[in-house]
């Protein structure tokens, strides 16, 4: 039976629950480092038809019919995914920036291979490694960290460590670091060491595409990341390799750890990598850094304490423990006064993840509203009201008030729904 009936009226539960979510977007400030808004072409896409088409395998050689729309917005995707990163081939079908790591660790890797990760206490992903994940379970991990006073990657230590344990397979990225990665370094201590490099660029592809940061295409035999974050497109995956690993990387993603693509989803990547070739799109990849140098500089001015004393990309990591708070406490209190980030621990940390003692905090979002230096100085003056008045429920009932003006002033959505 087909049924085109609008989903407020199929289901006003969800379709409410929907509508709260819109407006929490809309009157809260999201600091989250890895959410983003899309704009309305990836939306529409996300939403479209291409949901109800089952299309495995790849363009020109898939094992249904009536795939040659599909093969049309997938080859899109990889075309403009090689030309926005420069990279000799392209897989844009992982579901997430866990299938796209998992593609390349299953190519290249057998159960018990040594893998070498940041840690995650010290900025590191659950993928690089963590014993919590597959890549703890099936693989025989060796974590790097940081240096305790400088809170930055120490590479002689790193290469120290890398002709110690000789791994297979080396990584480099991170979720909760904030300075740069120097990838020409990892390749040379790969080398060194025989092994391959693989870059994990989920936060920071945005910045990578648009000339901020240095790109690891040119020095690692594999990149992946996330198409949302930054990069401001759909939730999923991308994972990119030099030629000569592209039939092991695309047999690994299908059959090797998925089946159908998510067609919708494929053809929202394709429009977000569109986006991603403009100079307004460019522009708004400096805005992002110069807000979060910003953010940092006026906490720091505030009397906090940001890890590492600053950033260099798109998050802070601020240290909530020197204002006698954790990481969990902060992140309600925040949430209370209208402000959404995510606990996270810091180099380390005396405290569980769960608890922690520090908050992530990333710009992307608030920028992609229009949010520019003068607004991060008040989100920095915002912070630190919440932060310093915990139990004080006036104080930051006052301070979400505040919020709900500053975002009313950079609408977002306003006619959808």
């Amino acid at each position: 039976m087909s049924d085109y009936r609008s989903l407020k009226s199929v289901d006003p539960v969800v379709y409410q629950a929907i509508a709260d979510e819109r407006a929490r977007q809309n009157f809260g400030l999201e600091l989250i480092a890895s959410e983003n808004f899309v704009s309305r072409a990836v939306l529409e896409a996300t939403g479209s038809v291409l949901t109800n088409k089952y299309a495995e395998g790849y363009p020109g050689r898939r094992y249904y019919g009536g795939c040659e729309y599909a093969d049309v917005v997938e080859r899109l995707a990889i075309d403009r995914a090689k030309q926005l990163f420069g990279a000799e081939h392209a897989n844009v079908q992982p579901h997430s920036g866990t299938s796209a790591n998992m593609s390349v660790y299953f190519a290249v890797l057998k159960p018990g291979d040594k893998l070498m990760g940041l840690d995650l206490a010290c900025g590191g992903h659950l993928t690089h490694g963590h014993r919590l994940s597959y890549s703890g379970r099936d693989f025989q991990v060796v974590a790097y960290g940081v240096d305790r006073e400088t809170e930055r990657i120490d590479y002689d230590a790193v290469e120290a460590l890398a002709r110690a344990e000789r791994p297979k397979l080396i990584v480099c990225g991170a979720s909760a670091y904030s300075r740069i990665i120097d990838f020409a370094r990892f390749r040379a201590i790969a080398d060194q060491v025989g092994a391959l490099l693989m870059a994990d660029i989920a936060h920071i592809a945005g910045l990578v595409a648009a000339g901020l940061h240095p790109s690891p295409v040119p020095h690692c035999h594999f990149v992946t990341t996330t198409t949302h974050k930054t990069l401001r497109g759909p939730r999923g995956g991308l994972v990119m390799c030099q030629e000569a690993f592209a039939k092991e990387i695309d047999r690994s993603v299908f059959p090797g750890i998925q089946g159908g693509p998510l067609m919708h989803v494929i053809a929202a990547k394709a429009v977000a990598l569109g986006e991603a070739q403009t100079e307004e799109w460019r522009q708004y990849q400096a805005q992002i850094v110069a807000n979060a140098a910003r953010l940092a500089g006026r906490l720091i001015g505030l009397g906090f304490r940001i890890v590492s004393g600053g950033t260099d990309n798109h998050l802070l990591l601020l240290d909530v423990a020197k204002a006698g708070l954790t990481g969990k406490v902060a992140e309600k209190v925040l949430e209370e006064a209208g402000m959404t980030v995510n606990k996270n621990t810091i180099p380390f940390d005396p405290n569980p993840p769960l608890v922690a003692s520090g908050v992530r905090i990333g710009v992307a979002a608030v920028t992609t509203r229009g949010m520019k230096e003068p607004e991060m100085d008040q989100i920095g003056d915002l912070i630190a009201e919440a932060l310093r008045a915990p139990e004080d429920g006036a104080a930051l009932a006052g301070a979400r008030a505040k919020v709900r003006e500053l975002c009313g002033r950079f609408p977002l959505y306003d006619a959808l729904m």
